[in-house]
């Protein structure tokens, strides 16, 4: 993912925490992102800068800020996301 898509990202994860016109909290958030790009990585999906691909890194990066709190696992859309990236993956390989 180029840093235009992260910048992007960032945006839409402020956007979705609440965190309105603050760059107090930007550093911390972009590593969530890239905490999340290789997380994904590691489970087989590479993240692009498709509208898609940001969108999972986007709830990606809200769910890892958010976990820290409450301890819950990984939810549902998220997981879904990632298996069907998966999956359109492994349909293109063949």
């Amino acid at each position: 993912m180029n840093q235009t898509s992260i910048a992007t990202v960032l945006t839409m994860v402020k956007f979705d925490l609440g965190i309105t016109n603050s760059t107090a909290y930007d550093a911390r958030l972009t590593q969530y992102i890239n905490s999340g790009l290789a997380y994904a990585e590691e489970e087989g999906v590479t993240l692009g800068d498709t509208v898609g691909d940001m969108e999972i890194a986007t709830m990606y990066a809200v769910w890892l800020f958010n976990k820290r709190k409450t301890g819950e696992g990984m939810p549902r859309m998220l997981r879904y996301a990632l298996n069907n990236r998966i999956f359109a993956d492994k349909m293109k390989e063949n």
